[in-house]
C-alpha cells in the first residue's frame, strides 16, 4: 500500500475538520468569540450558550457536514476503507484541535456523526434516537456526546458481525470515541462531582 496518498488524505481530512464553524458562526451572528465563554469550546453547545440558537444551528450543521465531506473526498480520491477511516479520524482530530484556532476546538461529537453518516446513513436513526433519549433524560451535552459515540460503536460492531459493514468502520468508531472522551476529560470530572452544567432553555 502506497503511504503518501493516505498521508495526503489525512491532511485533507484534518483541514476539513479544522474549519472553525462554531467560531465563525458566533463571530458572524453575534460578534462573540466562543472560546472566551463558558467551556471555551467551539462546538454547538458552547456556541448556543455564547451566541444563541441561530449560531448553534449553523455550528451543528457545519460540524456534521465537514466530517461527511472529509469521508466523501477520501472515497472519491482513493476509494478504500482505510482511506475513509483515516479521513474521518483526521476530521474529528481537526475539529478538536484546529490549526486555525491555535489547536483548540470542540469535542468532536457532531463531526463524528457526520463521518458516520457518510460511512453509512442508516446508522443515524440509531445514534439520533440514543442521543435524543440522553438529552431528554439528562439535559447534559457531555452525556449526549458520550451516548452517541457509544451507540455508534455498538451499531457498527453489530453491523460488522452481521457482515453488513467492514471492520474498518468499527475501528474508526472506537478510536473516535477515545478522541471524544479525551476532549471531555473536564466534563467527566464535573460529572463525578455533580457540577456539570446542564443545557437549559436559551
Amino acid at each position: 500500500m502506497r503511504i503518501w496518498p493516505y498521508v495526503g488524505i489525512a491532511v485533507v481530512g484534518y483541514l476539513c475538520g479544522a474549519f472553525p464553524t462554531g467560531y465563525l458562526a458566533a463571530r458572524w451572528l453575534k460578534g462573540v468569540d466562543p472560546r472566551q465563554h463558558f467551556s471555551g469550546r467551539t462546538g454547538g453547545t458552547n456556541v448556543l450558550r455564547a451566541a444563541g440558537k441561530g449560531a448553534a444551528l449553523l455550528t451543528v450543521l457545519g460540524d456534521g457536514l465537514k466530517g461527511a465531506l472529509a469521508v466523501l473526498l477520501a472515497r472519491w480520491w482513493l476509494g478504500t476503507d482505510v482511506a475513509v477511516v483515516v479521513a474521518g479520524l483526521a476530521a474529528v482530530l481537526g475539529h478538536n484541535r484546529s490549526v486555525f484556532l491555535r489547536f483548540h476546538g470542540g469535542a468532536g461529537a457532531m463531526t463524528n456523526a457526520g463521518v458516520a453518516a457518510a460511512f453509512s446513513p442508516w446508522v443515524l436513526p440509531f445514534v439520533g434516537l440514543a442521543a435524543l433519549i440522553a438529552a431528554l433524560r439528562t439535559r447534559t451535552a457531555s452525556l449526549v456526546s458520550i451516548t452517541s459515540a457509544v451507540t455508534l460503536v455498538v451499531t457498527f460492531l453489530a453491523a460488522y458481525l452481521l457482515r453488513l459493514l467492514p471492520l474498518a468502520y468499527v475501528v474508526y468508531s472506537v478510536v473516535a470515541f477515545i478522541l471524544i472522551l479525551f476532549e471531555l476529560r473536564p466534563n467527566l470530572q464535573r460529572l463525578r462531582t455533580h457540577s456539570e452544567r446542564r443545557v437549559e432553555n436559551y
